[in-house]
C-alpha cells in the first residue's frame, strides 16, 4: 500500500468526537506519542490503524484515501496557476502540506477561487440603473460533476431499477424500442408521437401531460429517440428514488438539485437501454469493442463510452475508466475519472490529449499512450460524435457543431482491450507526454505550451527561439 499521511484528517476526525489523544490512541490500540506523529504527518499510517478506524469509528476509507488528496492537491495547483497568484510563488510542496494537514481549508480555497473566477461582476452587473444582481457563488453543472464523482459514477438503486424493469416486462435488447413504447402505453396511458421538426419548436423531447403524449423530434437518431422514452420512464416510474438522490447532493440551488435529477434520468435511461450485467459481459467478451457494443445494443458511440463508465458494482466491475467530451473549441462539458487521471477544472485540457486529435479525423478512433507529469501512464481512445440538430424555422442554415469523446484507463488494463492489439505498450517511443493544462504543466520542451508553466520562471532571450515563446532551447 502507498504510503498514506492522514494528519490533517485524524485530528478533524478526533476533534468531532471531542476526544483527546490519549482517549483516541486507547481506542485505536496506539500509543499517545505515536498518534502524535500521525496528526502531524510525521509518519505514515498503517493498514492496521485504518482497519481500527473502521472498526472504532465506523469512517468510510474513502475520505482518507490518497486518490482523494492527490485529487484535491491538483485542484488547489491548478487554482494557483491563476496569475492572479503569480506572486504568491505557492509550490507544489506548500499545497501538499495543505491538503495533508487541513484538507477543509483547501477545499475551502479552492470555493473561494471558483466564486472569483467564474462570477466576477462585469461593468454591466455593477453601474447603471440596469445592475443585476450578483451571481451564487457556485456553478450548478460543477456541482453535479463533483457529486458524480464522489459517488465514482454508480448508482446500485437505479440499476436495480432498471434490472426490475426488465425483468417485470419481458424486455429484450432487439425489440426494447416496443417494450418500452408498449410499457408507457399500458402502464401510464402515454403514447409516443414522433414529430416533425418545424412542429417542435427546436426542443428535441417534449411531455404533454394534459394530452397524456410523448412527443420526440424527427432529428434524433433512433438511439437518441430510445433514450429519450427511457429517460422520461425514469421521472414517471422512479421520481422518488431520484429525489431521494438528488437530495443526498446537498446542492446550494434548485438549478443545481434540477440538473442533477435530470442526470440521474439520463443514468437509469442509460441502464435500461444497456442493463448491467449483459452489457458487463458483452463489453468482457468482444473486450470493449465500442462498435460491436454500439452495434449489438443499437445505442450511440457515445453512450457506449458512457455506459463504461459506470460498471462499478461489486464483483462485477469493470475496467475503470475516465471519460471526457469536448467541442471544437476545446471548451469541456463532461468529465468524469475512475482511473486516476486528472482532467483540467478550468479552461480546456493539454492540447495533447488525443480528444482534440480526434476533430482532424472525424468519424475514426484515435488510439494513445499518455503520460503524466507524475510518470502515470494511461491508454485512451478518441473519436468525434455527432450531435443532434434542432430545426429553427426558417432562415440561414445553422452549423451543426461535432464534439469529441474521450475514454482511457490504466495502463495496467490496457490488454484487455482490443484497440491495444498489435501495440508495443512497452515502447517508450509510443507513449506521448502530456499534462494537465499548460500553466500546470512542468514540461519544459512542449511545442504547443500555449502559456508559461507555474513551475518555472519565465525567461526570454531575444536572441533565441525555441519550439515556442515559453520555451527556450
Amino acid at each position: 500500500m502507498k504510503a498514506m499521511r492522514i494528519g490533517g484528517r485524524l485530528r478533524r476526525l478526533r476533534q468531532e468526537r471531542r476526544l483527546t489523544q490519549a482517549q483516541m490512541a486507547r481506542e485505536l490500540g496506539i500509543s499517545a506519542s505515536y498518534l502524535t506523529l500521525l496528526e502531524s504527518n510525521q509518519r505514515p499510517v498503517t493498514v492496521r490503524v485504518l482497519l481500527k478506524l473502521v472498526e472504532k469509528f465506523h469512517v468510510d476509507l474513502k475520505e482518507f484515501a490518497a486518490d482523494t488528496d492527490q485529487r484535491l492537491s491538483l485542484q488547489l495547483m491548478e487554482a494557483f496557476s491563476d496569475p492572479i497568484f503569480e506572486n504568491a510563488e505557492v509550490k507544489a510542496t506548500d499545497v501538499q502540506e495543505l491538503v495533508a494537514a487541513l484538507p477543509a481549508v483547501g477545499r475551502a480555497v479552492l470555493d473561494l477561487y471558483e466564486g472569483y473566477r467564474r462570477h466576477l461582476p462585469t461593468d454591466a452587473d455593477t453601474t447603471g440603473d440596469d445592475a443585476t444582481e450578483a451571481p451564487p457563488v457556485t456553478i450548478p453543472s460543477e456541482e453535479v460533476t463533483e457529486f458524480i464523482q464522489r459517488r465514482q459514477n454508480y448508482f446500485p438503486d437505479l440499476e436495480e431499477a432498471a434490472d426490475r424493469l426488465w425483468a417485470d416486462h419481458g424486455l429484450a435488447v432487439h425489440t426494447l424500442d416496443r417494450g418500452l413504447t408498449s410499457l408507457l402505453a399500458e402502464r401510464y396511458s402515454i403514447g409516443v408521437e414522433i414529430r416533425p421538426a418545424d412542429a417542435m419548436n427546436g426542443r428535441l423531447r417534449r411531455y404533454d401531460r394534459l394530452n397524456r403524449r410523448l412527443e420526440i423530434s424527427e432529428m434524433l437518431p433512433p438511439s437518441s429517440r430510445l433514450f429519450q422514452i427511457a429517460h422520461q420512464i425514469a421521472f414517471l416510474a422512479h421520481h422518488a428514488l431520484i429525489d431521494g438522490i438528488a437530495n443526498e447532493g446537498s446542492f446550494s440551488s434548485e438549478e443545481a438539485k434540477a440538473l442533477m435529477r435530470a442526470a440521474l434520468a439520463n443514468y437509469f435511461a442509460g441502464a435500461v437501454l444497456m442493463p448491467y450485467r449483459l452489457f458487463r459481459d458483452a463489453a468482457k467478451s468482444v473486450r470493449y469493442d465500442v462498435d460491436i457494443l454500439r452495434s449489438r445494443f443499437g445505442v450511440s458511440f457515445e453512450q457506449v463510452c458512457h455506459r463504461l463508465t459506470t460498471l462499478r458494482r461489486p464483483g462485477a466491475e469493470g475496467i475503470p475508466f475516465h471519460f471526457i467530451r469536448v467541442d471544437i473549441a476545446g471548451n469541456i462539458s463532461k468529465r468524469f475519472s475512475a482511473s486516476g487521471i486528472h482532467i483540467a477544472r478550468f479552461g480546456a485540457a493539454c492540447p495533447r490529449w488525443n480528444v482534440y486529435d480526434a476533430f482532424a479525423t472525424p468519424g475514426m478512433i484515435r488510439v494513445q499512450l499518455s503520460r503524466m507529469p507524475d510518470d502515470k501512464t494511461f491508454f485512451c481512445i478518441a473519436r468525434t460524435t455527432g450531435r443532434a440538430a434542432a430545426f429553427t424555422g426558417g432562415g440561414l442554415p445553422h452549423r451543426v457543431g461535432q464534439r469529441a469523446v474521450g475514454l482511457g484507463c490504466d495502463i495496467r488494463f490496457a490488454s484487455d482491450i482490443v484497440y491495444a492489439d498489435g501495440l508495443n505498450l512497452a515502447d517508450p517511443q509510443m507513449v506521448t507526454p502530456i499534462g494537465v493544462s499548460c500553466r500546470t504543466c512542468p514540461r519544459t520542451d512542449c511545442a504547443e505550451r500555449a502559456m508559461p508553466s507555474i513551475y518555472q520562471h519565465l525567461r526570454i532571450d531575444e536572441n533565441v527561439r525555441g519550439p515556442s515563446a515559453y520555451v527556450q532551447t
